[in-house]
């Protein structure tokens, strides 16, 4: 079909025109940027963690205050901290315990800097540290993938204070500083401090929920930390977590009465905390996702009632096309290629319009850059859709007689 004549016509209504483009081009702007965050937020809640969530819980709690010097009072937070793991580790329902008050996505414990020398003038990584005993990455169920878990004489305790002599660390950590793939037994320094790899964890989140380039790279140190506000993990025995968990409180409490666990604390699921740590991002993308429905639904209505419109002016010119021999499917294809043009050029405008846009975002939101993939989604919706808005009406068209042409004689 000639397109010179439909952009004639077009020439004659360009008031319209200009505003279904304008408001194609700013539908296309939105919707692509929110296609883009939708998209991303869906990523970062469907992140691996790298542990086993299935039946793994944890425990947070103030311990019962203790007098004395500051040596006197760890020794007393480590006892306490002994006795209750082998508490919750003796319940039937429990498979293993450890002490951490770092989770992922959840609480950290610290972050710093692993570097391959001691004043960090060569390569060096971010990463996020996780205190525990030599019971922790079992009961993370975080996959080792090379050497070894700790070995009891390899605990220390007191503050937390990176500069444990053996380090666990994950395989995205590991890979940055050995691209080659030999990081176990090498030496590293954490933030100045000399350790050993001596395990290879597959993946272990940070407690980040940011996106940072470092949101796998985990450090595990011997370390059990002697705090009052102290945490654990503990995991559940298969098809046994209800019963854990009520075990490990009633335990926790028989053992020592005194102990805190107020509104934020307490006993629970990682599962269900990890589900409550992206409620605002899941609101974020549900917003976004009823804003592109409102939009697109909005831009659809133009295009019909555009179209509507004009099938109504040019009813008797549709009648002449019938009774001269075109056929329906030339005065379907007609409107269907006009709005395909009006579409296109609103496409363009709103491609543009969309980059624009997240650059904007960018500068004063700190969003990521939109990828074209983004762009070219929007850009195919947009035009899917003109060509659904635009086909009732056509088919209207379609079906005016050709004694129409007639009426008015």
């Amino acid at each position: 079909m000639n397109v010179y004549p439909i952009i004639v016509a077009l020439r004659r209504h360009k008031a319209a025109v200009v505003l279904i483009v304008l408001q194609i081009a700013l539908t296309l702007a939105i919707v692509a940027n929110a296609f883009f965050i939708i998209g991303h937020t869906i990523e970062r809640m469907s992140r691996t963690s790298g542990l086993d969530e299935d039946g793994l819980i944890f425990i947070f709690q103030k311990l019962p205050v203790v007098s004395g010097d500051d040596a006197t009072i760890i020794e007393k937070i480590d006892a306490m901290q002994r006795a209750d793991l082998q508490a919750i580790r003796d319940l039937p329902d429990v498979q293993d315990a450890a002490a951490t008050s770092g989770f992922p996505l959840l609480q950290g414990d610290g972050d710093g800097d692993i570097s391959l020398d001691a004043d960090r003038k060569g390569k060096f990584v971010h990463a996020a540290y996780y205190y525990g005993d030599e019971h922790l990455r079992a009961t993370f169920g975080a996959r080792l993938i090379a050497g070894r878990d700790f070995y009891a004489n390899e605990i220390r305790h007191g503050q937390g204070v990176p500069g444990s002599p053996v380090i666990i660390v994950s395989k995205p950590l590991a890979d940055q500083l050995f691209p080659s793939g030999n990081a176990l037994g090498q030496s590293v320094y954490q933030d100045g401090k000399l350790a050993t790899i001596v395990g290879i964890v597959e993946r272990l989140q940070t407690p980040n929920l940011d996106d940072s380039n470092w949101a796998d790279n985990s450090v595990i140190e011997p370390l059990r930390v002697d705090v009052f506000w102290t945490g654990y993990v503990a995991r559940a025995r298969s098809g046994r977590t209800t019963e854990a968990m009520r075990g490990i409180h009633k335990a926790l409490f028989a053992l020592n009465p005194m102990r805190h666990m107020p509104r934020g604390a307490g006993i629970h699921l990682f599962a269900e905390q990890r589900a409550g740590m992206y409620d605002d991002e899941r609101g974020v993308a549900l917003l976004m996702g009823v804003i592109c429905v409102i939009l697109l639904s909005v831009t659809a209505a133009g295009i019909v009632g555009l179209t509507s419109f004009w099938v109504g002016q040019r009813h008797r010119q549709i009648g002449v096309r019938r009774a001269l021999g075109a056929r329906k499917i030339d005065i379907l294809r007609y409107f269907q290629i006009e709005i395909l043009l009006i579409a296109g050029s609103g496409a363009v405008i709103g491609a543009l319009c969309a980059v624009g846009l997240n650059i904007w975002l960018m500068k004063h939101y700190e969003m990521m850059h939109l990828p074209l993939f983004y762009v070219a989604i929007g850009v195919l919706a947009m035009l899917v859709l003109s060509q659904a808005a635009v086909l009732i009406p056509a088919r209207r068209a379609s079906n005016v007689p050709p004694v129409v042409a007639t009426r008015s004689v």
